[in-house]
């Protein structure tokens, strides 16, 4: 028999000696969530599972392995958490265990585990008591919210009727709208809709969210060391961001030069003057680089999903155009033609409100929300989830949930009505995530969907393009987004 040539027996060793390494470094701890067997080296990156909607992937593992289990990707394990029950259970009654965030790479390399979304610790709890405090002010002083988003919805409707009833794509405006409230509060300015810098950066924004959830881009989380010298959408995802943050960097600069501490105008100059108090604790982090970091976490958590969902709003009564109409009845009964919606109408308006929840339970719009990390050896379920462990909790598979909705894969505003057509909340509806790391935009995406959608349907009738009917199919990338589409705007 024919030995190996001695180069082929080093090789040999050498593999050989890296699979040990591989399955001792991920051998799993006794009652760890069970998952798919997973390649050496790779882990699951090949796992036969439908991707193209997280609905089904969660189901299909879910079905077979439980409502928490566990995928590998690369060296790391990923545990999966699913329905209303077991997420509940992660991150509501389990309040403390889950509230780190674990290093993601592909954003690493922009957000560097600063800011308030992807800090730990005790700069995230600063940073985030900071940001939590500025929107307060601004939603109960002069400047409030309610004002902002009003001025905007105006804004807004004047550049649907400059459409005069012409078919056009509402994604652009509706997205510059919703960034100019969160864009007045850090800046202290709005961007005209013809702003051709402001656009580019929302273009940019986009297509880096839509990007960053696509399994190509995700491999790089799996082997950022090989993926940083390749070509691929990553690529363009952290060029973007870098573009994003040389604009934000520019109107920093332009604070500074003139920043006044006797006249906090927004969020950028109250921020240097936490930056002058805290000087003595710099591991609070208020500095010009987290402050950046901030702005892109504010407009992030202030603008893509708002302006998701509400275009999938408008998806959703195209679609449906009894929903138009029954709206369009109690607007014009409890608000009329002649005066702006206000937030107060909310309580007089259970239909609106139902089918405002029902949007954004349907839209499904931030699927898998954003991975977390078990800050403490945990016990979920009947599974061990050691300290360190990254952990996704499917939100998509609580807004589905078979056993906590009626008929979970219809859109149905009775979901949230009562037998006497009254507002009912539900348990199950969590489209913001929950506990300690519920998203920070919450309140003020809940305000602005209300005065957009109402002053919208207040103004104009709705209705496709001949032909043309807006697919209830979405893109699935970081976030879930309708598909492009253009409609008629007909002034009532």
């Amino acid at each position: 028999m024919q030995l190996l040539h001695p180069t082929h027996n080093w090789v040999l060793l050498i593999f050989l000696l890296l699979l040990l390494i591989d399955v001792i470094r991920n051998w799993k701890p006794r009652n760890f969530p069970p998952g798919p067997w997973a390649l050496p080296f790779v882990g699951n990156i090949f796992t036969g599972v439908d991707f193209k909607t997280v609905e089904k992937f969660a189901v299909q593992l879910s079905q077979k392995y439980g409502p928490v289990f566990s995928l590998r990707r690369g060296n790391e394990r990923m545990v999966y958490i699913t329905g209303h029950k077991m997420v509940k259970e992660a991150l509501v009654n389990q309040l403390d265990s889950f509230v780190e965030r674990p290093v993601v790479p592909l954003f690493h390399v922009v957000f560097k585990g600063i800011g308030i979304a992807l800090s730990n610790g005790y700069m995230w709890k600063k940073q985030r008591k900071f940001a939590n405090t500025h929107l307060r002010y601004f939603g109960e002083g002069q400047k409030s919210l309610e004002n902002y988003i009003q001025v905007e919805s105006n804004f807004l409707c004047d550049s649907f009727k400059d459409e005069q009833g012409k078919p056009f794509d509402p994604q652009h405006t509706i997205t510059n709208a919703v960034g100019n409230i969160v864009c007045s509060i850090v800046f202290g300015h709005r961007f005209e809709y013809s702003d051709a810098s402001f656009r580019r950066i929302l273009e940019l924004d986009n297509e880096a969210v839509v990007l960053a959830g696509s399994a190509r881009t995700q491999l790089y989380d799996s082997f950022p060391s090989l993926m940083k010298h390749l070509p691929g959408p990553h690529q363009t995802v952290h060029a973007n961001y870098s573009k994003i943050t040389a604009f934000l960097k520019e109107e920093v600069d332009r604070h500074i030069s003139d920043w006044n501490p006797e006249d906090p105008r927004d969020y950028i100059d109250t921020y240097l003057a936490e930056m002058e108090k805290m000087k003595q604790d710099p591991q609070a982090g208020f500095n010009v680089e987290t402050l950046q970091i901030c702005i892109l976490d504010l407009i992030e958590a202030g603008t893509e999903s708002a302006a998701t969902t509400l275009r999938w709003g408008l998806v959703f009564i195209l679609n449906h155009p009894s929903v138009q109409e029954k709206v369009q009845e109690e607007i014009d009964r409890v608000i009329g033609q002649f005066r702006q919606p206000a937030l107060a109408d909310r309580a007089n308006m259970p239909y609106t409100e139902a089918v405002i929840h029902e949007i954004q339970r349907f839209a499904n719009v931030v699927p898998a929300g954003f991975p977390k990390m078990a800050s403490k050896d945990t016990t979920l379920g009947e599974y061990f989830i050691p300290k360190g462990s990254a952990i996704t909790t499917l939100l998509s598979s609580v807004l589905f949930d078979k056993d906590e909705w009626e008929t979970p894969d219809v859109f149905n505003p009775n979901h949230f009505l009562d037998s006497e057509g009254r507002f009912r909340k539900r348990d199950a509806f969590l489209p913001f995530s929950a506990g300690k790391r519920v998203c920070i935009g919450e309140q003020l995406a809940k305000f602005e969907l209300f005065l957009f959608f109402t002053s919208i349907l207040q103004r104009f009738k709705l209705s496709p393009v001949p032909g043309q009917m807006p697919s209830m199919e979405g893109v699935l990338g970081f976030t879930y987004s309708p598909q492009s589409f253009r409609l008629i705007a007909v002034p009532r």
